[in-house]
């Protein structure tokens, strides 16, 4: 098990980053330089560099770091965020561009690079995204050419373009994804290389603090040794083993961004007197813009920590599980932010009070590291293959697990997360016996019906754990067990009802579907039972709302 910091350690640390930042990032600057579209480069050298060191944490004690765990990373990456997503996204760039080395290079490759990693600091960038290619890694057309001498190769020319390479115009370190004769194969290319060049800027709706820029591969000579790992032909590979821990970056990097945004609508709603008494005691302002995006926040967070376990713990690359962090929390810090901007009304949509940059920043985390519909199809196509292989029991099963579980731990959420999964089997045995998933669109819409079902799981199991004192010493403590069980609750019962009525639409809109056959699918899905469960929502998001704002 990879165990990290110490809680205490990783304590210090991300309090050291959030005085890092008071000092250096604070909000008039961010402003000022989302403003002028201006990457601020010393800045990010300096959290790089013996003032902060920030890098230590993802590289390996025996390169020269700190060993930080997933679980830290995950913590870490939420509190940058936090600060500021553009600046997130630069320091994360770097170590996005060591993942292959930190996978497939040789030891003497890793001695190499990631020890000048960790002991000067640099900056590193991820050279795959082709402007043809987009996420399609298999698709792309830059090549490597290997330079033969007496029968030996002797170098490799590249030739080819990248495009949307975070810090692409500053890295002191690219690794570069060609098509070499033996495959698709990394390469480590030194900045100033002869041939290697960058565009100019990009002018984006958010990050705009990170640098990103086109990358210009022009007959660029390497040397056999800056080939990751000396052999061709394990790019692809190698870039797949980390599929699931990097989403998970960007999935806390959307987490934090939403709790930005929150943290910024919690405080306003509190002071701000509408119609003789604050908005945070109107049920029409707490229930629309706060709660239901505090919850939904929250099961992100429990399936993000429950994946970065397991991935310390060993089980695996988990890029399933890392697809569904990831497109639930970057989808749920979006929608967050949107609702801070309402919430905050015409201040919301002013440069002044930051949510409107929060909501333009966030936004890239649905895009980058893949986009929600590749995470979609990557959740539907895995968890189908399941649904197929166990004759349409693996649903059922994991529902049982969470009558167990809501048996065991009664409030916890597990008992509507039950519902959602029978019902999600139902579905998915309706769409296997009509053919339906030959349609694109049912295949993805179920891809989001799992990642709300296994992310009610997460909650539930989340909350179990909080009652019983066995969570992760290094948790996230905004709330404490009382308040997490209502939150699951909440979730849970809005993942049931979303998957009974959406299942319905997709099997009965893929059909014709009338009379005794729609009174046979509602009943399938359990449509009944799920209706009946949402007794007591409102009491919930009432107490919901009283832990936000401090009442209970």
């Amino acid at each position: 098990m990879a165990a990290g910091l110490d809680a205490e350690m990783l304590d210090m640390t991300l309090e050291s980053i959030s005085e890092f930042a008071r000092r250096e990032l604070p909000e008039a600057l961010l402003i000022q330089l989302d403003e002028a579209d201006e990457f601020p480069e010393g800045i990010v050298r300096r959290m790089c560099s013996e003032d902060l060191g920030i890098q230590l944490l993802f590289i390996p004690e025996e390169y020269g770091g700190m060993g930080g765990s997933t679980f830290d990373v995950y913590r870490v990456c939420e509190r940058m965020a936090e600060i500021d997503l553009g600046v997130a996204t630069s320091v994360l760039a770097t170590f996005l561009g060591s993942d292959p080395i930190t996978v497939g290079g040789t030891e003497e490759q890793k001695q190499r690079w990631m020890g000048r990693i960790a002991a000067d600091g640099l900056l590193m960038a991820y050279g795959a995204t082709e402007p043809e290619a987009g996420s399609d890694l298999a698709s792309m057309k830059t090549t490597a050419v290997p330079v033969e001498e007496d029968g030996q190769v002797v170098g490799y020319i590249l030739n080819g373009r990248k495009q949307w390479i975070s810090n692409g115009g500053v890295a002191d370190l690219y690794s570069v994804l060609a098509l070499a004769p033996g495959g698709p194969t990394w390469f480590v290319v030194e900045k100033d290389t002869p041939g290697f060049t960058h565009g100019k800027h990009e002018d984006k709706h958010g990050i705009r603090l990170s640098n990103t820029a086109a990358l210009f591969i022009d007959d660029v000579r390497v040397d056999p040794a800056d080939l990751v790992g000396l052999e061709e032909g394990q790019g692809l590979w190698q870039a797949q083993q980390v599929f699931g821990y990097t989403r998970l970056m960007v999935a806390a990097f959307g987490l934090g961004c939403g709790w930005a945004a929150l943290d910024r609508a919690i405080p306003y709603s509190a002071e701000r007197i509408q119609a003789g008494g604050p908005l945070s005691e109107k049920q029409g302002y707490t229930h629309k813009l706060i709660v239901p995006h505090v919850v939904r926040l929250e099961a992100a967070r429990a399936a993000i920590e429950e994946t970065a376990e397991r991935l310390d713990d060993g089980e695996g690359i988990l890029t399933t599980e890392g697809a569904i962090a990831k497109y639930l929390a970057s989808e749920a810090g979006n929608a967050a932010a949107e609702a801070a901007i309402q919430a905050l009304g015409g201040y919301g949509y002013t440069h002044e009070y930051l949510v409107e940059k929060i909501k333009r920043d966030v936004r890239i985390t649905t895009i980058y590291e893949g986009t929600s519909e590749i995470m979609e199809m990557t959740i539907s196509r895995d968890r189908w293959q399941l649904h197929l292989k166990s004759r349409g029991e693996h649903y059922h099963g994991l529902g049982r697990e969470m009558e167990a579980l809501e048996a065991s731990s009664p409030g916890c959420g597990a008992a509507a997360t039950a519902l959602a999964f029978h019902a999600l089997a139902a579905t998915m045995e309706e769409c296997r016996l009509g053919r339906l998933t030959r349609n694109q669109h049912v295949l993805l819409r179920l891809g989001e019906l799992v990642a709300w079902a296994e992310g009610a799981a997460s909650l539930a199991r989340r909350a179990s754990g909080a009652a019983a004192g066995t969570l992760n010493a290094k948790a996230d403590g905004r709330f404490g067990a009382e308040g997490l069980a209502a939150i699951s609750r909440i979730f849970a019962r809005e993942a049931a009802l979303k998957i009974a009525t959406d299942g319905v639409r997709l099997v009965a809109g893929a059909g014709e579907v009338a009379g005794d056959a729609a009174k046979r699918l509602e009943a399938s899905v359990g449509l009944p039972a799920v209706l009946a469960a949402q007794a007591g929502q409102l009491a919930d998001m009432d107490h919901v709302a009283d832990l936000v704002y401090g009442r209970a």
